[in-house]
């Protein structure tokens, strides 16, 4: 089956005004718009053509054509203005431990305090749409950190005397930032917006802009210590477990496993938990790869991901992906047409509408010109390797 899927944007307050509806072709809500969510996450499922949540249809319709009760992950449309929350994620085994130690203790689920929502892990992707999105991502090499802090001069020497004090310092540095800092951060947060350098002038205007929005947030000196990435259209960041992330600015294709489970590490007014961001935080130094796609058939891109929830293919051309389970195609440019081997009739869709298609299927033919992103569950790297798609007149498989 082919079932299209809508869904209204969710307003948070980092959102941006402009990018959904420009892509969209539609005049501007006048409201902060900031994901649109295609799944059947039950905060905020999809809604299929006969008013169903798609959380609903698959309960009633997904038997009978292979699909599962709930999908392995959430696909989304991101578009950010400012910056969102620095965060990192849990992996699989402490996501379990977790939720099941704050189930005995009887925290509601929906409770601020609350940190693990579910017993899932939460490794997403996230791909630019825009010619240019910006992220904070993992934790600079600390020679350049210190390079950068000694430049910030003596308001500055309680981070640079840290930074110091051995030789994989970050763990503890970002504790004490997020707990015992105190005033210090003030003065570091001064101390960076009256300085001027050649090698961090990105950085430092950064940290203006972050002071501007979240005045005085120690998230903002934990930024200090992070890799500052601008991604080109059509580049894509993964971003595992335990690794510190933000996204800054810009409209994006995100991919997750299918989880709430967030740890806060400033830039917010929301619970942040220090030390269980500090129990599932992977301090090692060094820039999280940018993932270019790689083209596994004419006209077809995969980002490859080393984990068994999701991927991700991008279709720029007419092609055909087999699919092995339930997919989700959204389109981000021009119009396309998704057809199966199954549904009489495809579904034709413009930038930001998407279509679920059910595994009877067998496959996505897509017709038209335009650009559609197609998330898939996925499987082991080595099943991964091979082209799965192949162009209209080939006979590739």
């Amino acid at each position: 089956m082919l079932v299209p899927l809508a869904n209204e944007p969710r307003d948070y307050s980092w959102g941006s005004m402009t990018l959904i509806a420009d892509l969209e072709s539609r005049e501007p809500s006048g409201r902060a718009e900031a994901e649109v969510w295609f799944g059947d996450h039950p905060a905020d499922p999809s809604e299929t053509p006969d008013g169903r949540t798609l959380d609903t249809w698959l309960a009633d319709e997904g038997p009978a054509v292979g699909v599962p009760a709930a999908l392995p992950y959430l696909l989304k449309l991101l578009a950010a203005a400012s910056a969102l929350s620095i965060q990192a994620h849990p992996s699989k085994s402490r996501a379990e431990a977790g939720f099941a130690r704050e189930e005995a203790a009887g925290i509601p689920r929906d409770a601020p305090e609350r940190t693990y929502r579910d017993a899932n892990h939460k490794p997403e992707l996230i791909v630019a749409v825009s010619e240019s999105f910006r992220a904070l991502a993992g934790l600079r090499d600390v020679e350049g950190t210190r390079r950068l802090v000694d430049e910030l001069g003596p308001r500055a020497r309680p981070l640079a005397e840290r930074l110091a004090a051995s030789d994989a310092p970050l763990a503890a540095v970002i504790g004490w930032v997020l707990g015992e800092a105190g005033d210090d951060i003030h003065a570091i947060i001064a101390a960076a917006s009256d300085t001027h350098s050649a090698e961090f002038a990105a950085e430092l205007a950064l940290v203006r802009e972050l002071d501007a929005a979240f005045p005085g947030d120690p998230g903002i000196v934990v930024a200090l210590l992070m890799n500052l990435v601008t991604l080109r259209r059509g580049e894509g960041l993964f971003v595992p477990a335990g690794v510190l992330h933000a996204y800054l600015e810009g409209l994006g294709v995100e991919l997750m496993a299918a989880s709430d489970n967030v740890l806060r590490g400033g830039l917010t007014p929301k619970h942040v938990d220090v030390a269980e961001l500090l129990s599932v935080l992977d301090a090692t130094p060094g820039q999280v790869p940018v993932s270019s796609a790689r083209e596994v058939a004419p006209g077809v891109d995969r980002y490859d991901v080393p984990v068994a929830d999701f991927t991700l293919h991008r279709v720029r051309s007419a092609a055909t992906l087999p699919v092995g389970g339930p997919a989700i195609a959204l389109a981000t440019a021009g119009r396309v047409t998704v057809e199966g081997a199954v549904s009489a009739t495809g579904v034709e869709l413009s930038p930001g509408q998407a279509v679920l298609v059910t595994p009877d299927e067998k496959h996505v033919r897509v017709t038209g010109e335009g650009e559609l992103f197609v998330a898939l569950p996925g499987g082991p790297l080595s099943q991964r390797d091979t082209p799965s798609a192949r162009r209209e007149g080939s006979s590739d498989a």
